[in-house]
C-alpha cells in the first residue's frame, strides 16, 4: 500500500491518486494557485479538491477577461467543469415529456393542418359544397351563392386554427432556444477542455524536452570523464 502524502495547502493526507505534484500543474493554473495561496512555493504535493477549486475560479476569470460578466449559461458550464458533470441532454425528451394535453393536442393539429392531406380534404370539401349548392340540387340549395354559410365556417375555421398554430409555433421557438443553449454549453466546455488539454500537454512535453537534455548533458559527461580515464 502507498504512503499517504500531505497537501501542501490544506495539511491534510491524501492517496498519491488524491492529488498531483506542482511540476505536472500547467503553468497557468500553477501561477493562479500560487496567487490565490501566497504561503503555498509551487512545489511538492496538492491535493484534488484544491486543484479543481482554483481551476474553476480560473477559469471564471478568464472567461470574465474574454467575455465579460458571466451568465447563467456560463456558470452552470464552470461548474460542471468543477464537477465533472455532463451538460449535454435530450431536449427533444425532455421538453416532450412536460406537455400538457393541450400542447399535445396543438402540435397534433398544427402538424394536420400544415400538411398535403388538410389541404386535399379541405379542397375536396369546398369542391362538394359548392358543386351540392350550385348544380346538383339547385332547387333545395341550404347554401346559395355567394355562399355565406361557406364564408362563416372558413372565417370560424381560420379564428380557431391561426391560435393553435401559433401555440405550436411558440412551443417550437422555445424548443430551439433551448436546443441553442444547450450546443452553447456544449461548445462551451469543449472549447475550455481542449484548452485546458493542449496546455497540459504543452508543459508535459517542455518537461520532458528538459529531463531529456539533462540526461544528455549527463551522458556527455560520463563520456568525457571515460575519455580522460583511457589516456595515459
Amino acid at each position: 500500500m502507498s504512503q499517504p502524502m500531505h497537501c501542501q495547502i490544506c495539511h491534510r493526507a491524501r492517496r498519491p491518486v488524491e492529488g498531483e505534484i506542482g511540476e505536472l500543474i500547467r503553468p497557468s493554473l500553477l501561477e493562479f494557485m500560487r496567487k490565490c495561496h501566497p504561503e503555498w512555493d509551487g512545489t511538492g504535493f496538492v491535493c484534488f479538491d484544491h486543484i479543481s477549486e482554483c481551476r474553476t475560479n480560473y477559469v471564471k476569470e478568464v472567461l470574465k477577461d474574454e467575455l465579460g460578466e458571466l451568465t447563467d449559461l456560463d456558470r452552470e458550464v464552470v461548474e460542471s467543469l468543477r464537477e465533472h458533470e455532463l451538460v449535454s441532454s435530450n431536449i427533444a425528451k425532455e421538453f416532450d415529456r412536460e406537455l400538457t394535453f393541450g400542447e399535445r393536442v396543438s402540435d397534433h393539429m398544427a402538424d394536420f393542418g400544415g400538411s398535403w392531406k388538410f389541404l386535399l380534404i379541405f379542397a375536396g370539401v369546398l369542391v362538394v359544397w359548392i358543386i351540392t349548392n350550385s348544380v346538383l340540387i339547385a332547387t333545395h340549395v341550404f347554401d346559395p351563392y355567394p355562399f355565406i354559410l361557406l364564408n362563416l365556417i372558413l372565417s370560424c375555421l381560420a379564428a380557431v386554427q391561426a391560435p393553435i398554430i401559433m401555440m405550436s409555433q411558440n412551443r417550437a421557438e422555445t424548443r430551439d432556444r433551448l436546443r441553442a443553449e444547450n450546443d452553447y454549453k456544449i461548445n462551451l466546455k469543449a472549447e475550455l477542455e481542449i484548452r485546458h488539454l493542449h496546455e497540459k500537454i504543452d508543459h508535459l512535453l517542455r518537461r520532458q524536452y528538459n529531463r531529456l537534455f539533462e540526461i544528455q548533458q549527463i551522458q556527455i559527461e560520463l563520456l568525457e570523464e571515460l575519455g580522460r580515464k583511457k589516456k595515459p
